[in-house]
Protein backbone atom coordinates (compact mmCIF):
# COMPACT_ATOMS: atom_id res chain seq x y z
CA UNK A 1 0.00 0.00 0.00
CA UNK A 2 2.82 2.41 0.90
CA UNK A 3 4.51 1.72 -2.45
CA UNK A 4 1.22 2.34 -4.28
CA UNK A 5 0.70 5.62 -2.41
CA UNK A 6 4.23 6.75 -3.23
CA UNK A 7 3.74 5.89 -6.91
CA UNK A 8 0.46 7.83 -7.06
CA UNK A 9 1.99 10.83 -5.30
CA UNK A 10 4.94 10.84 -7.69
CA UNK A 11 2.61 10.62 -10.71
CA UNK A 12 0.47 13.50 -9.49
CA UNK A 13 3.40 15.73 -8.63
CA UNK A 14 5.39 15.07 -11.80
CA UNK A 15 3.46 17.54 -14.06
CA UNK A 16 4.04 20.28 -11.48
CA UNK A 17 7.74 19.58 -11.44
CA UNK A 18 7.95 19.67 -15.23
CA UNK A 19 5.77 22.73 -15.62
CA UNK A 20 7.65 25.73 -17.00
CA UNK A 21 7.95 28.93 -15.01
CA UNK A 22 5.75 31.50 -16.74
CA UNK A 23 6.29 35.26 -16.90
CA UNK A 24 4.13 37.90 -18.52
CA UNK A 25 5.43 40.42 -21.04
CA UNK A 26 3.22 43.38 -21.94
CA UNK A 27 3.70 45.72 -24.87
CA UNK A 28 4.70 45.82 -28.51
CA UNK A 29 2.72 43.64 -30.92
CA UNK A 30 5.75 43.79 -33.24
CA UNK A 31 7.93 42.11 -30.59
CA UNK A 32 5.07 39.70 -29.95
CA UNK A 33 4.95 38.54 -33.56
CA UNK A 34 8.65 38.87 -34.41
CA UNK A 35 10.18 36.80 -31.61
CA UNK A 36 8.20 36.34 -28.40
CA UNK A 37 5.52 34.04 -29.82
CA UNK A 38 7.52 32.33 -32.60
CA UNK A 39 10.31 31.40 -30.18
CA UNK A 40 8.27 30.54 -27.10
CA UNK A 41 8.38 26.74 -27.46
CA UNK A 42 12.13 26.73 -28.03
CA UNK A 43 12.60 29.18 -25.15
CA UNK A 44 10.68 26.89 -22.81
CA UNK A 45 12.64 23.83 -23.90
CA UNK A 46 15.98 25.59 -23.48
CA UNK A 47 15.37 27.53 -20.27
CA UNK A 48 12.30 26.16 -18.49
CA UNK A 49 10.70 29.60 -18.79
CA UNK A 50 7.51 30.29 -20.76
CA UNK A 51 6.30 33.73 -21.81
CA UNK A 52 2.68 34.87 -21.87
CA UNK A 53 2.42 37.92 -24.12
CA UNK A 54 -0.15 40.69 -23.81
CA UNK A 55 0.14 42.66 -27.05
CA UNK A 56 -1.26 46.00 -25.97
CA UNK A 57 1.25 48.28 -27.70
CA UNK A 58 4.51 49.76 -26.46
CA UNK A 59 2.95 52.67 -24.55
CA UNK A 60 0.43 50.59 -22.62
CA UNK A 61 3.09 47.97 -21.96
CA UNK A 62 5.29 50.61 -20.36
CA UNK A 63 2.42 51.77 -18.14
CA UNK A 64 1.87 48.16 -17.07
CA UNK A 65 5.58 47.96 -16.16
CA UNK A 66 5.46 51.21 -14.18
CA UNK A 67 2.36 50.10 -12.24
CA UNK A 68 3.73 46.66 -11.41
CA UNK A 69 1.29 44.70 -13.58
CA UNK A 70 4.25 43.14 -15.35
CA UNK A 71 7.97 42.85 -14.73
CA UNK A 72 8.88 43.09 -18.41
CA UNK A 73 7.65 45.41 -21.16
CA UNK A 74 8.24 44.82 -24.87
CA UNK A 75 9.11 47.87 -26.96
CA UNK A 76 9.58 48.39 -30.68
CA UNK A 77 11.44 51.65 -30.16
CA UNK A 78 14.36 53.07 -28.21
CA UNK A 79 13.97 53.50 -24.45
CA UNK A 80 13.41 57.23 -24.95
CA UNK A 81 10.80 56.54 -27.62
CA UNK A 82 9.04 53.92 -25.47
CA UNK A 83 8.81 56.41 -22.59
CA UNK A 84 7.27 58.98 -24.92
CA UNK A 85 4.72 56.41 -26.08
CA UNK A 86 3.78 55.80 -22.44
CA UNK A 87 3.43 59.53 -21.88
CA UNK A 88 1.08 59.81 -24.86
CA UNK A 89 -1.13 57.02 -23.52
CA UNK A 90 -1.16 58.53 -20.03
CA UNK A 91 -2.05 61.95 -21.46
CA UNK A 92 -4.91 60.47 -23.45
CA UNK A 93 -6.20 58.73 -20.31
CA UNK A 94 -5.61 61.91 -18.27
CA UNK A 95 -3.34 60.01 -15.90
CA UNK A 96 -0.41 61.48 -14.03
CA UNK A 97 2.83 59.68 -14.80
CA UNK A 98 6.13 59.42 -12.97
CA UNK A 99 8.95 57.86 -14.98
CA UNK A 100 11.15 55.41 -13.01
CA UNK A 101 14.83 56.26 -13.03
CA UNK A 102 16.08 52.67 -13.13
CA UNK A 103 14.73 51.54 -16.50
CA UNK A 104 16.94 49.16 -18.49
CA UNK A 105 16.60 48.49 -22.23
CA UNK A 106 17.67 45.07 -23.49
CA UNK A 107 17.90 45.10 -27.28
CA UNK A 108 16.99 41.83 -28.98
CA UNK A 109 16.85 42.66 -32.70
CA UNK A 110 16.42 45.39 -35.29
CA UNK A 111 13.27 46.00 -37.29
CA UNK A 112 12.32 47.88 -40.45
CA UNK A 113 9.13 49.88 -40.84
CA UNK A 114 7.74 49.79 -44.37
CA UNK A 115 5.00 51.89 -46.01
CA UNK A 116 2.21 49.72 -47.44
CA UNK A 117 -0.53 50.42 -49.99
CA UNK A 118 -3.42 48.40 -51.38
CA UNK A 119 -2.15 45.77 -53.85
CA UNK A 120 -4.26 47.39 -56.60
CA UNK A 121 -2.40 50.69 -56.21
CA UNK A 122 0.33 50.91 -58.91
CA UNK A 123 2.60 53.12 -56.76
CA UNK A 124 5.85 51.24 -56.02
CA UNK A 125 8.15 53.86 -54.47
CA UNK A 126 7.91 57.12 -52.53
CA UNK A 127 10.46 59.47 -50.99
CA UNK A 128 10.34 60.38 -47.30
CA UNK A 129 9.23 63.87 -48.33
CA UNK A 130 6.30 62.43 -50.28
CA UNK A 131 5.38 60.11 -47.42
CA UNK A 132 5.46 63.04 -44.99
CA UNK A 133 3.24 65.17 -47.20
CA UNK A 134 0.78 62.29 -47.67
CA UNK A 135 0.52 61.54 -43.96
CA UNK A 136 0.24 65.19 -42.94
CA UNK A 137 -2.46 65.85 -45.55
CA UNK A 138 -0.56 68.15 -47.91
CA UNK A 139 -0.90 65.52 -50.65
CA UNK A 140 -4.45 64.19 -50.84
CA UNK A 141 -4.68 62.39 -54.18
CA UNK A 142 -2.48 59.65 -55.61
CA UNK A 143 -2.26 61.48 -58.93
CA UNK A 144 -0.05 64.06 -57.17
CA UNK A 145 2.71 61.43 -56.86
CA UNK A 146 2.27 59.75 -60.24
CA UNK A 147 -0.56 57.40 -59.33
CA UNK A 148 -4.25 57.14 -60.29
CA UNK A 149 -6.88 59.81 -59.69
CA UNK A 150 -7.80 58.43 -56.30
CA UNK A 151 -8.29 60.03 -52.88
CA UNK A 152 -5.66 59.02 -50.32
CA UNK A 153 -6.86 57.38 -47.10
CA UNK A 154 -4.20 57.54 -44.36
CA UNK A 155 -4.25 54.68 -41.84
CA UNK A 156 -2.12 54.72 -38.68
CA UNK A 157 -1.80 53.03 -35.32
CA UNK A 158 -3.02 54.47 -32.01
CA UNK A 159 -1.17 57.18 -30.07
CA UNK A 160 0.76 54.71 -27.89
CA UNK A 161 2.11 52.73 -30.85
CA UNK A 162 5.90 52.72 -31.20
CA UNK A 163 5.61 52.09 -34.94
CA UNK A 164 3.58 55.25 -35.30
CA UNK A 165 5.98 57.20 -33.07
CA UNK A 166 9.09 56.12 -35.01
CA UNK A 167 7.52 56.84 -38.39
CA UNK A 168 6.23 60.21 -37.20
CA UNK A 169 9.63 61.17 -35.78
CA UNK A 170 11.87 59.92 -38.60
CA UNK A 171 9.79 60.46 -41.72
CA UNK A 172 7.30 63.17 -40.75
CA UNK A 173 9.78 65.17 -38.63
CA UNK A 174 7.31 65.10 -35.70
CA UNK A 175 4.52 66.81 -37.66
CA UNK A 176 0.91 65.84 -36.92
CA UNK A 177 -1.00 63.29 -38.94
CA UNK A 178 -3.81 64.55 -41.17
CA UNK A 179 -6.93 65.12 -39.06
CA UNK A 180 -9.02 62.48 -40.81
CA UNK A 181 -6.40 59.70 -40.54
CA UNK A 182 -7.96 56.37 -39.60
CA UNK A 183 -6.51 55.25 -36.24
CA UNK A 184 -6.50 51.52 -35.43
CA UNK A 185 -5.48 49.50 -32.39
CA UNK A 186 -3.10 46.97 -33.93
CA UNK A 187 -0.81 46.25 -36.87
CA UNK A 188 -3.19 43.52 -37.98
CA UNK A 189 -6.05 46.04 -38.17
CA UNK A 190 -3.84 48.47 -40.08
CA UNK A 191 -3.09 45.86 -42.74
CA UNK A 192 -6.78 44.95 -42.88
CA UNK A 193 -7.76 48.59 -43.43
CA UNK A 194 -5.23 49.10 -46.21
CA UNK A 195 -6.38 45.82 -47.77
CA UNK A 196 -9.97 47.08 -47.92
CA UNK A 197 -9.45 50.48 -49.53
CA UNK A 198 -7.64 50.95 -52.86
CA UNK A 199 -6.53 54.46 -51.88
CA UNK A 200 -5.25 53.57 -48.40
CA UNK A 201 -1.69 53.80 -47.08
CA UNK A 202 -0.13 52.68 -43.79
CA UNK A 203 3.27 51.93 -42.23
CA UNK A 204 4.00 48.64 -40.44
CA UNK A 205 6.77 46.30 -39.29
CA UNK A 206 8.26 44.45 -42.25
CA UNK A 207 8.33 41.24 -40.18
CA UNK A 208 4.62 41.48 -39.41
CA UNK A 209 3.89 42.30 -43.06
CA UNK A 210 5.79 39.23 -44.23
CA UNK A 211 3.72 37.03 -41.94
CA UNK A 212 0.36 38.67 -42.71
CA UNK A 213 0.51 40.77 -45.91
CA UNK A 214 -3.20 40.71 -46.63
CA UNK A 215 -4.04 42.48 -49.89
CA UNK A 216 -1.24 45.00 -49.55
CA UNK A 217 2.16 45.71 -51.09
CA UNK A 218 5.31 47.37 -49.77
CA UNK A 219 6.27 50.78 -51.14
CA UNK A 220 10.03 51.17 -51.56
CA UNK A 221 11.66 54.04 -49.65
CA UNK A 222 14.79 54.77 -47.60
CA UNK A 223 15.35 52.47 -44.61
CA UNK A 224 13.25 53.21 -41.51
CA UNK A 225 14.99 51.18 -38.79
CA UNK A 226 14.35 50.81 -35.06
CA UNK A 227 15.34 48.46 -32.21
CA UNK A 228 13.15 45.73 -30.72
CA UNK A 229 13.76 45.02 -27.07
CA UNK A 230 12.59 44.19 -23.58
CA UNK A 231 12.49 46.76 -20.78
CA UNK A 232 12.77 46.16 -17.04
CA UNK A 233 12.87 48.35 -13.94
CA UNK A 234 16.29 47.65 -12.53
CA UNK A 235 18.00 44.33 -13.17
CA UNK A 236 15.80 41.65 -14.76
CA UNK A 237 14.47 38.86 -12.58
CA UNK A 238 16.28 35.53 -13.01
CA UNK A 239 13.48 34.28 -15.28
CA UNK A 240 13.44 37.47 -17.35
CA UNK A 241 17.25 37.30 -17.69
CA UNK A 242 16.91 33.78 -19.11
CA UNK A 243 14.47 35.13 -21.72
CA UNK A 244 16.82 37.97 -22.66
CA UNK A 245 19.88 35.71 -22.82
CA UNK A 246 18.05 33.13 -24.93
CA UNK A 247 16.85 35.58 -27.58
CA UNK A 248 20.30 37.17 -27.75
CA UNK A 249 21.93 33.78 -28.27
CA UNK A 250 22.72 32.34 -31.69
CA UNK A 251 19.83 29.88 -31.35
CA UNK A 252 17.42 32.62 -30.27
CA UNK A 253 18.41 34.98 -33.07
CA UNK A 254 17.53 32.29 -35.61
CA UNK A 255 13.95 32.38 -34.31
CA UNK A 256 13.44 36.10 -34.88
CA UNK A 257 10.89 36.33 -37.70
Amino acid sequence: MNKLFALLATTLLMPLALQAEQIEVWGSTTCQKRFLEPGNSALESATGVSVKVKGVGTGKGMLALFSGKTGVAAASNTLEGAIKSAQKVAKKKKQSLEIPTNLQFHEIARDEIVPIVNKDNPITSLTWEQLAEINTGRITNWNQVGGPDLTIRVVTSHAGSATRAVFQKMVMKKKDYVANAKKVNSTRREIQEVSKYRGAIGAVSVGFFQQNPGKTAVVQTDSISRPLGLITMGDPSPAAQKVIDFYRSEAGQKLVQ
